[in-house]
């Protein structure tokens, strides 16, 4: 039941969070209208669809992770009974967020539209806000040694190259994403 529950409530948030700032705001914001390549260079275009392509699969695979392996959601009210630090979180602690960072600066950049970069910037910086002044907090205190050794392993927004694993803890020894 604690399953289907996880798996329901990732899906509903994964619809109204990032659905609604990777997918509905940007729509507002620009319409999904085509304008010039931005500096008139057609790298930009082909950048922006990469990085869409790039971070549905990882938003999609950070979601699963919570609700199959965690036990819970990325909404706050309904959190996971273990700190995930298996799959994309052993590069980076915020992968989820840099998958919608890379689909809203991906729609920038394919639709030539600085108001979607602008937007993007805002977006990133209200994601450092929360992750810092409370994501991270709650974890700590929730987890705490277990969060802070990952936190002094895995960067907060820039990938490492090789995944963390710790051998003196259980961190990264966590059930894969179908059991």
């Amino acid at each position: 039941m604690r399953r289907t529950l996880a798996i329901v409530g990732s899906l509903l948030f994964l619809v109204l969070a990032p659905g609604t700032v990777a997918g509905l705001i940007p729509w507002a914001i620009s319409g999904w209208r085509w304008q010039s390549a931005l500096l008139g260079l057609m790298l930009f275009p082909w950048l922006g669809g990469a990085l869409i392509i790039a971070g549905i699969p990882i938003l999609l695979e950070s979601f699963a992770r919570f609700a199959l392996q965690g036990l819970g959601t990325p909404a706050p009210l309904y959190p996971t009974d273990r700190l995930i630090v298996s799959g994309l979180y052993r590069f980076v602690r915020n992968p989820m967020y840099l998958a919608v960072l890379a689909i809203a600066f991906g729609q920038a950049f394919l639709l030539g539209d600085v108001r979607l970069i602008i937007y993007g910037a805002v977006v990133w910086l209200a994601f450092h806000v929360f992750v810092v002044t409370y994501e991270e907090p709650v974890l700590r205190r929730r987890y705490g040694a277990q969060f802070n050794t990952y936190c002094a392993q895995v960067p907060r927004w820039l990938p490492r190259l090789t995944p963390f694993s710790d051998p003196s803890s259980n961190l990264t020894r966590q059930p894969p994403l179908s059991s």
